[in-house]
């Protein structure tokens, strides 16, 4: 079987969160917008981000890639980049709103996606792995996976 070649850039999009009382902000260095970061050739995607999260606003609690797809002329990877309530205070920030999914065909994925969408995928993938995963539950408090409870993954749609 042939593997997946990747032809072009491949880019890291961020989304840095932090939860304030039982809310949950988008605040990173492009404050609430994605952060963009390429990634090379012959670098560990999680590796890139967690370094240059780390350098700029102190090491995360918790760096998760949850999805990927092909855009700005090449393939995005998905992160959020979960930071504590008090770190990296001075970036502002703006509570996360909820969206609904972009929906794909059975074979074809969606034909248009909003950042909003992209991160309502993160937040619902960040859900299901504070309880299914051992690492994130143990990375993420009882205030976070509290907040997690109203993203519920829901089942495929749209077939046919």
């Amino acid at each position: 079987m042939q593997g997946f070649d990747v032809q072009g850039p491949v880019q890291a999009e961020v989304f840095v969160l932090r939860r304030r009382e039982a809310a949950v902000e988008l605040a990173g260095p492009c404050g609430p917008d994605p952060w963009y970061v390429e990634v090379g050739a012959s670098d560990d995607p999680v590796d890139v981000v967690t370094r240059l999260a780390t350098r700029l606003m102190d090491a995360p609690l918790l760096v998760h890639s949850t999805s990927w797809r092909r855009d700005r002329g090449g393939v995005i990877l998905t992160f959020v980049v979960v930071n504590r309530p008090e770190q990296a205070a001075q970036l502002p920030g703006v509570p996360v709103l909820r969206a609904e999914l972009a929906r794909s065909s059975a074979t074809h994925a969606a034909r248009a996606i909003q950042a909003g969408q992209v991160l309502e995928h993160g937040m619902r993938h960040l859900a299901w792995l504070a309880l299914e995963d051992p690492t994130v539950r143990a990375s993420l408090d009882d205030g976070w996976r509290t907040v997690l409870e109203q993203y519920v993954p829901e089942p495929f749609q749209h077939l046919g």
